[in-house]
């Protein structure tokens, strides 16, 4: 049984304009558009559709040393998947099913799923980490926890929490903008600079801002990272972080 040129076509995959297009672009380069870059070694890039209007599954190019963190967000409109291309990771997300934190610390080539709409964050375990971000739609939506937490008012805060008005408006005085790797510029270490942290090669298309290491949260570690007597084993879920630990 044969079948006519016009069945084949119907039956095929359904052809979007872009695919359509004279002008048709099937590649582009991953490096080239700065998304953010905290310095020389912390830098995102970014492919989505603004790149190239074929991509289905945009993401984002991410560099980062040592003790720094993709500050807490969520997508409203997609799923997210981290796959580790070099370094260590670690990432937490929050199921909102069971209200409790899901970690895992991540080795080169596995990966950490984040469905759609789950609050989550991202911390570099060694420097040179190297990872991608891969989203199940061209263009994905961000809305950062900094941002949320700074245009709360504080009466708000009090009412709903009951936290002192006063204490909450100083605490995010200084998050005058979005934090997307952090800590932010001008923060002061804690007790001490990153533990083990190693000079690493720039990132050749940054612009460099200047930004202080934080101290670590627990004695003997890296700023934001759990000891490992309490760390999840890897590619295990952790149980909620203790009262206290910060990690709330």
């Amino acid at each position: 049984m044969s079948y006519s040129e016009a069945t084949v076509l119907q039956t095929s995959a359904p052809q979007t304009p872009v695919l359509q297009s004279p002008a048709l672009n099937l590649s582009a380069d991953s490096t080239q558009k700065v998304n953010y870059a905290k310095n020389d070694q912390n830098v995102i890039t970014q492919l989505f559709a603004e790149q190239l209007p074929a991509v289905r599954t945009g993401f984002f190019n991410i560099y980062m040393s040592q003790g720094v963190v993709v500050s807490p967000h969520w997508h409203t409109n997609a799923a997210e998947l981290v796959f580790l291309i070099s370094g260590e990771l670690q990432t937490s997300v929050f199921n909102p099913f069971t209200q409790q934190l899901m970690t895992y610390r991540l080795k080169p080539g596995q990966v950490s799923q984040f469905p759609l709409g789950w609050f989550h964050w991202l911390v570099a375990l060694t420097d040179h980490t190297h990872l991608l971000t891969i989203f199940d739609v061209p263009t994905p939506d961000i809305v950062y926890a900094g941002d949320f937490l700074r245009t709360l008012p504080p009466e708000v805060a009090a009412r709903a929490y009951c936290i002192n008005p006063t204490s909450y408006a100083q605490t995010v005085a200084p998050m005058q903008k979005p934090v997307i790797l952090g800590p932010p510029p001008g923060c002061a270490p804690a007790t001490g600079a990153v533990q083990g942290a190693s000079a690493q090669a720039g990132y050749p298309h940054a612009a460099a801002q200047s930004a202080a290491s934080p101290g670590p949260m627990y004695p003997g570690t890296m700023p934001g990272v759990m000891p490992q007597s309490v760390m999840p084993q890897q590619g295990v879920a952790a149980a909620p972080y203790p009262p206290g630990s910060g990690w709330r």
